[in-house]
């Protein structure tokens, strides 16, 4: 039998990464500390909105509303409650006013008005139908951060009992207010449950509490890392507060999954007899590549959120792009010079080897589980490409009806349901709607700008008021050469009628320029500017990731495989969203208020970041297998071998992903919890439906065709392509070596290292 050659070629990234591993070390320490530094408050720093496209029409009208009225444009409320008395009662007017007053001296609060002092065509909207509860409303001034302050330094004097009267803060500055502080004791507590399971997960499935330490210093650098950049860019723009619950899931878990890949490698290859630096040279050519092209299509997928307007959106791809891009820095940098100063110690406190020390004489951790798992997969493989046909199609329809339910979506906007139903803001907004006429605060106001006469104004108003859906019309309030109007809509605020009424009021002729704003207004122009942008983000993504993935395989068929059975693997997630968290079924177990819509960025979010991490796995899998296929020219049987060599350990970086998806899950606020436990079930069932089913039996249907390109393709590809294996060698070299193992070794060399097990 032919000895192989196991000493590689260390090429110039090796020897970069592993000339002075300790002085790595301590300048990535450094780098680190300096990046508590610069993240540190970063949260209180980031945004609680970004929903609305700020080049809309309804954008601008609200923001010049503002400024020309600014008294009539609360962002404030205060629920005043009489208890069984009636909100007429002297002794609660008093009371009401003496509050009324005191708001209107506090700093950075203007426009104060009541109940008790509103004109009279106005008043019956400020108290409840029931007389025991009525409306003190006013605007805090500044940007969100000082409003936030204001908020804080007021509240406490005006909530809770007053004489013969309770009080509860509502209004948009508290809910947001209220969103950010929830998010941030969310993230906290997300970590500490999230945190040990993934150590204990990690210790698992190494069976070394040293190994599994490495991806969890990863996962940690590449979200301190995120923060300090995060921090960097509230300099220059807006940031949202939901993109840290990105940074903490992604950093994690996509750091694990780096993470989990380099270190099997490298234990493998010491198994087989290779000396640390050899080992790392082979690691970095192999499972290094791949983790490299992984990441570029986890950052190209979420790079396609900054081709939205909305800077909730456009967050997240920052967030998302900084803290892939790190981990895998993280990865190919810092764990490969760990790895050389670590050399055999990364098996210390090998937990699994002690086991087996004591209840046999068995091989090695490594290759005995692999050989073990293996064959649980191989069978499974086996099985799927026989009956391939089966497999595909039963796969896909019951994918397919899993995503029925988004059918029915319907879109709506972030408000107060975001928050548990215990939430102060909350219950004020819940009473508003519940107990008060008309929906305050739900309407649509109107901006006209341009001089006009009192009859023109009352002409238009009298147009207006005739639309069909129309309940009353307001106004106008006059300054200068801008007018107001509110109209208040049947039913509820976003509903499909106020939506059609916003196309009405902007279709209705006026002598000066209108423009409409409000919640239906703002949820329209949302749906209108996502839906512009869509086409570019999904183009963009397909292309690049079909470009990534041909330069991986060097086929042409195979991208568009993965392109198309990665979209098809979020099919359950987006229907579980709309049963679950639009038709509020499981909302008691799982603790929200369902507000009988989908707010409109989330769809494109949880596809962006899932459809990226179902190429993460795919990527895993698609090497291997192009690397078998390479080095056999047999296609089912390399099929058959990449999934038994990859298939536990996508499992487990998937499982462990979920986790601290889920995790994530648990927060209060509905919109993390609808991302972090759609994309737990989404990476689940990529990992253990579409990769190990429908993958296998597609792949086994194409046959060799799979490996298709024309010549001027194959030419780009030997030119500029790679694959984890390396270069491919020549056919009479291939033929000269034996089937590799699970880490690529020969079965000479894995008998060798079982016997020094």
């Amino acid at each position: 039998m032919t000895e192989v050659n196991r000493t590689p070629r260390v090429g110039g990234w090796t020897r970069f990464v592993t000339a002075r591993p300790r002085l790595s070390l301590l300048a990535a320490l450094v780098l680190t500390a300096l990046a508590v530094l610069a993240g540190s408050g970063v949260a209180d720093r980031l945004g609680s909105g970004g929903w609305e496209d700020p080049a809309a029409e309804s954008t601008y009208a609200t923001r010049a509303l503002e400024r020309a009225f600014p008294d009539s444009q609360p962002n404030l409320v205060l629920l005043v409650g009489a208890g069984g008395a009636s909100v007429d009662d002297p002794a609660v007017a008093a009371e009401a006013n003496r509050l009324t007053d005191r708001l209107a001296a506090e700093p950075g609060v203007v426009g104060v008005g009541s109940y008790w002092r509103a004109d009279p065509a106005a008043a019956p909207a400020l108290r409840a139908t029931d007389g025991h509860e009525a409306l003190i409303a006013a605007r805090i001034t500044g940007d969100e951060k000082a409003m936030g302050e204001t908020l804080d330094r007021i509240a406490p004097t005006y909530r809770g009992a007053h004489g013969p009267v309770e009080v509860k803060i509502g209004g948009i500055v508290a809910v947001r207010h209220e969103m950010q502080t929830t998010i941030q004791e969310d993230l906290v507590r997300a970590e500490l449950i999230a945190l040990p399971i993934t150590l204990i997960l990690l210790v698992m499935v190494f069976g070394s509490a040293v190994a599994a330490l490495l991806p969890l210093g990863i996962g940690i650098v590449a979200i301190l890392g995120t923060n300090a950049i995060l921090s960097g860019l509230t300099a220059f723009t807006d940031v949202s507060v939901f993109a840290m619950n990105l940074t903490t899931a992604l950093g994690l878990g996509l750091a694990v999954d780096y993470a989990l890949f380099i270190v099997r490698r490298f234990r493998e290859e010491l198994a087989a007899g290779a000396d640390s630096r050899t080992a790392i040279g082979t690691t970095l050519r192999t499972a290094g590549r791949t983790v490299l092209f992984s990441a570029l299509t986890v950052a190209v997928s979420l790079a396609a959120m900054l081709v939205f307007p909305q800077y909730f959106l456009r967050s997240f791809a920052y967030a998302g792009m900084a803290v892939v891009l790190l981990a895998a820095a993280a990865a190919l940098i810092l764990l490969p010079a760990a790895l050389v100063l670590l050399g055999d110690r990364v098996n210390a406190l090998d937990l699994r080897r002690a086991f087996r020390r004591r209840t046999t004489k068995a091989a090695d951790p490594d290759t005995a589980g692999a050989e073990e798992g293996g064959k649980g997969w191989g069978r499974t493989a086996d099985l799927v490409m026989r009956r391939a046909p089966f497999f595909a199609l039963g796969t896909t329809a019951v994918l397919v009806l899993l995503g029925l339910p988004f059918l029915g979506v319907k879109f709506g906007t972030a408000d107060d349901r975001q928050l548990p139903s215990s939430a102060e803001s909350h219950v004020v907004q819940q009473h508003i709607r519940d107990g008060f006429p008309g929906s305050p605060g739900g309407g649509l106001e109107i901006l006209a700008e341009g001089r006009a006469t009192p009859a023109q104004y009352a002409d238009y108003k009298q147009r207006i008021a005739a639309l069909p859906e129309v309940v009353r019309v307001d106004g106008p309030l006059v300054n200068g050469d801008k007018a107001y109007f509110t109209v208040q809509p049947e039913g509820e605020a976003v509903d499909e009628a106020a939506q059609g009424l916003v196309g009405d009021l902007r279709a209705t002729e006026a002598p000066f320029d209108t423009k409409v704003t409000g919640t239906a207004a703002v949820l329209v122009d949302s749906k209108h500017a996502i839906g512009a942008q869509l086409p570019w983000a999904l183009a963009f993504i397909a292309i690049v990731t079909l470009l990534l993935v041909f330069l991986l395989t060097g086929s042409v068929l195979v991208p568009l495989q993965a392109v198309l059975l990665n979209a098809l693997s979020l099919t359950a997630m987006f229907g579980a969203v709309v049963w679950v968290f639009q038709d509020g079924h499981l909302s008691g177990l799982l603790g929200f208020t369902s507000p009988g819509s989908i707010e409109t960025t989330l769809p494109v979010l949880m596809f962006c970041v899932a459809f990226g991490l179902s190429m993460d796995y795919g990527v895993f899998l698609l090497s291997r297998i192009k690397e078998e296929y390479d080095r056999t020219g047999d296609h089912d049987r390399a099929v058959r071998l990449g999934l038994t060599r990859t298939g536990g350990l996508i499992t487990a970086a998937a499982v462990i992903l979920a986790v601290v998806m889920v995790a994530i899950g648990t927060s209060r606020v509905t919109n993390t919890k609808m991302l972090g436990l759609g994309i737990a079930l989404a990476v689940v069932m990529d990992a253990m439906v579409v990769r190990s089913l429908l993958v296998p039996a597609i792949m086994r249907l194409t046959g060799r065709a799979t490996w298709w390109a024309p010549a001027p393709l194959r030419r780009f590809h030997d030119r500029f392509g790679v694959s984890e294996g390396g270069p491919t060698a020549p056919a009479e070299e291939i033929s000269g070596e034996e089937p590799l193992g699970e880490a690529g070794e020969t079965e000479e060399t894995r008998d060798k290292a079982t016997a020094r097990g």
